[in-house]
């Protein structure tokens, strides 16, 4: 069933679960984080979907746009002397793109309808093999890219479905890679795909002996966009 929500268009890919902060200065989007605050928009949920590199909603309507998303649960607001936000979200539901509204609001309206996973349980013992060889794979790259301190193990009871983009948020993918994760409905192809990803990283990161930006300042980067 097509239900209708806000959209933030954004150079960057947010995940279920992770977080996002974002810096909200463009006027429309002004106008959205006090439809959020104030309860216009219900729910303080709006949805976030990358823009494809060289096109721009704008003119492009939704081919310039990513077909999946990722809704965004509004966690913290801090408004700005001169009426600039400064907010905190966390994703929440992927989403699949129907069609967009550009006129009855100052930003988009999206029809979506939502995207679950895939209802196709695994065997036990190949979800816990898989899961143990991404989280191999995510400690590899972060002691690689992080100094010590700076990153943490994930939780060792998060659920094996929701754990690839809980790896996925502490590294600094391609959009194309994080894109290709959001849109990945089977947990058993998600585990291997997060666990490749971070392996080729890993790999890269040690022949070019490289690492890449912080996670913060990729976040505001990307966020102001």
């Amino acid at each position: 069933m097509a239900e209708t929500l806000p959209l933030f268009p954004l150079g960057t890919v947010l995940l279920p679960g992770a977080s996002l902060p974002l810096h909200v200065f463009e006027p429309r989007y002004r106008q959205l984080t006090v439809d959020l605050v104030t309860g216009a928009v219900p729910d303080k949920e709006f949805g976030v979907v990358a823009v494809r590199e060289g096109w721009t909603p704008d003119d492009d309507g939704m081919a310039g746009l990513h077909g999946i998303g990722c809704t965004a649960e509004l966690r913290d607001v801090r408004r700005l002397p001169d009426g600039r936000f400064d907010i905190v979200t966390r994703g929440a539901r992927r989403f699949r793109l129907l069609d967009l509204d550009a006129e009855s609001m100052p930003y988009l309206i999206a029809s979506v309808e939502f995207l679950p996973d895939a209802d196709t349980p695994p065997a036990d013992d190949l979800i816990r093999m898989l899961a143990g060889a991404a989280r191999d794979a995510h400690r590899r790259y972060c002691a690689t890219a992080w100094k010590t301190g700076d990153w943490s193990e994930p939780e060792p009871d998060i659920d094996p479905s929701a754990l690839p983009h809980v790896l996925a948020a502490d590294c600094l993918l391609p959009i194309a890679d994080r894109q290709r994760l959001l849109e990945q409905t089977c947990p058993v192809e998600r585990l291997r795909l997060v666990r490749a990803l971070l392996a080729r990283e890993t790999g890269l990161m040690e022949q070019l002996r490289a690492v890449p930006a912080p996670i913060t300042t990729y976040a505001v980067e990307h966020s102001s966009n």
